[in-house]
């Protein structure tokens, strides 16, 4: 059977499983790379874990080598990524810790939901299927890709401005700027098709999450109300489908944050906050 899992990935794991620590997977959303984790990986490291960096298959090494190549982001589905990373996950020696952001959220959720999680912390996370919120501000930060069904097997670039509304809206422009250079990437627009008719398609299983699995460990979910992207009804509504687990669950609010809050200048208040988390339920 072929290996999805990259030289560096493996790399990762057999580190984290002779380290003794326990491991810490972060996952990354749309239109990032694995490297947008490399600070908090630090901080997590620092507090005890042994941190592991997947990039969704394919995935170039470098912002510039994606933004060059945008067709090698291209068809990638919710199903292929979940897939791909609950083989890195299982060639842990125990169940990690889970981390992800917006779509990676959702994965993350998906994951725990399959038994592979220790605790999970979802930030922004895009919606699974049965979470029914839509804000307008959503198709808005969305349209870039969904006004145009072609964008389906297509990987799409966001622009300058476009960033700034679905990312960069609550730090400067300068920073959002700079956010843009620093980490921004093409993303498949497949995914944000899948989310948007999960609920409307009886049969589209792509983005369900087991939010009942009695083995799904503890469960963080982190929303903003200035999040244009993952918009905090989305945050709310997930927490209370996934509160009816048996698993401790816990929702947090951070004020004044957009959906930039993993990479932007006030990362280490959301990494501290997961920490926190973890420190008193995993």
């Amino acid at each position: 059977m072929t290996t999805t899992v990259t030289p560096t990935e493996a790399e990762q794991v057999a580190r984290a499983n002779a380290s003794g620590k326990p491991p810490v997977v972060f996952v990354h959303g749309l239109w990032l790379l694995a490297g947008s984790w490399d600070r908090w990986a630090e901080a997590f490291e620092a507090a005890g874990y042994a941190a592991v960096t997947p990039n969704w298959p394919d995935d170039p090494a470098t912002v510039a080598e994606g933004k060059a190549n945008p067709q090698t982001f291209a068809g990638k589905s919710v199903g292929q990524v979940a897939d791909h990373l609950q083989e890195v996950i299982e060639g842990l020696d125990r169940k990690p810790v889970l981390v992800g952001h917006s779509f990676g959220g959702l994965l993350v959720q998906i994951l725990a939901g399959r038994g592979l999680a220790a605790a999970t912390i979802a930030i922004s996370p895009a919606p699974f299927k049965g979470v029914l919120p839509l804000p307008l501000v959503a198709l808005k930060s969305s349209s870039a890709v969904l006004l145009n069904p072609l964008n389906a097997s297509r990987a799409v670039m966001l622009t300058p401005k476009q960033f700034r509304f679905g990312f960069g809206n609550a730090v400067s422009e300068e920073e959002s700027q700079q956010l843009w250079d620093t980490y921004h990437v093409p993303a498949p627009g497949r995914p944000l098709f899948q989310a948007a008719i999960a609920n409307l398609n009886p049969f589209a299983t792509a983005t369900k999450a087991d939010t009942k699995r009695a083995d799904r460990g503890p469960l963080l979910v982190i929303g903003s109300p200035e999040d244009h992207t993952a918009p905090v009804a989305m945050a709310k509504a997930a927490y209370k489908k996934q509160r009816r687990n048996q698993a401790t669950t816990e929702y947090v609010e951070i004020p004044g944050r957009g959906h930039s809050l993993v990479v932007d200048s006030g990362w280490r208040d959301i990494a501290d906050t997961a920490l926190e988390f973890l420190g008193r339920a995993a």
